[in-house]
């Protein structure tokens, strides 16, 4: 048995950026954050050899490739040639979130089936080839951050350009680093939903000058957020995060609601200095700056609210078991 383990993430401004119709034009700019939530993937020798078995939300039994109902499963058993297994899925946050649970599960599905072909692979290769799948062959209208922050892990500014993707680490004090992790809370906002539809509207969005220079503001508010991060000025990190998601609700409607808006508005009045809605929009979890002085006044007020703790992963998709 060999088992992968890919962690979820956090973006916290440039979103959009990394979508083809922005960063083919022009250089698109994502910083985010890998978390300790992970997808999982085990794999071991399926009884009969003739067969595989899927176990993910569903179970699919199938003797050959063009049988697989999961589209990730189908193109990245079919593209490395792998069959004959038991392959078992587990995450810690249900999908449709907004941390980019889908492309954490096919980098740590490329992870584990090529360590089950005994092949050592890159982050560069699990990322670049994990955009392959969802967008070229899948054509998800997807952007390219959610791949590349689940394969590298770790505080980045992630940098689209229309032929490559540059991965910078945020160099800032370790102090500073284990206050901001502290000043993070997310609040679950109760619903789930693809970011497929959203993305989609947005790719044919940003064809409007007045969309595109939405994004582009988005961007420049990216490289603050980086120059802010490594000058360790962390509470300003809240005012920005904020100013970042009053503009990205005015690039198309969907991306909030009104129960988004009242918990958003409910937890800067408990005390969080900004915040925004993580991924692509509508659903998912709302990730609130809270200086740590008035978290139990925030905890207090939320309380009817789901909190996911979590703290900041510094490590990408890993191999973390192997059967002698």
């Amino acid at each position: 048995m060999i088992i992968s383990r890919t962690p979820l993430r956090i973006s916290f401004a440039g979103g959009g950026s990394d979508l083809p119709s922005f960063y083919e034009q022009e250089p698109g700019a994502v910083l985010s954050t890998t978390i300790d939530k992970y997808v999982y993937l085990a794999v071991h020798e399926f009884f009969f050899p003739n067969q595989t078995l899927l176990k993910y939300s569903k179970t699919e039994l199938i003797h050959n490739f063009e049988e697989i109902k999961h589209p990730i499963f189908r193109e990245c058993l079919s593209m490395l040639n792998v069959s004959g297994l038991d392959i078992n899925s587990i995450a810690d946050v249900p999908a449709g979130t907004g941390l980019g649970s889908s492309s954490s599960f096919t980098v740590c599905l490329l992870h584990v089936l090529n360590a089950w072909k005994r092949q050592f692979v890159s982050a560069e290769y699990l990322a670049s080839t994990a955009c392959d799948i969802e967008i070229g062959r899948l054509g998800e209208p997807i952007g390219k951050q959610d791949q590349y922050a689940a394969a590298y892990g770790g505080l980045n500014f992630i940098k689209f350009n229309a032929d490559s993707v540059d991965v910078e680490k945020v160099i800032m004090s370790a102090d500073a680093k284990r206050q901001l992790d502290k000043n993070l809370i997310m609040i679950y906002t109760g619903e789930t939903r693809s970011a497929s539809g959203i993305l989609e509207q947005q790719n044919k969005e940003m064809g409007h000058a007045d969309k595109r220079q939405i994004v582009r503001d988005m961007v420049q508010m990216a490289y603050e957020l980086k120059h802010v991060l490594e000058r360790n000025q962390i509470d300003d990190f809240g005012r920005i995060l904020h100013e970042g998601w009053l503009l990205k609700q005015s690039i198309m409607s969907g991306i909030s609601n009104d129960h988004i808006s009242e918990l958003y508005q409910k937890g800067l009045d408990a005390g969080a200095l900004g915040g925004k809605l993580l991924g692509a929009g509508g659903s998912g979890f709302i990730l609130f700056y809270c200086p740590e002085h008035k978290q139990e006044k925030f905890r207090r007020e939320m309380q009817h609210a789901r909190e996911l703790p979590f703290q900041f992963e510094n490590y990408g998709s890993k191999i973390i078991y192997i059967a002698d």
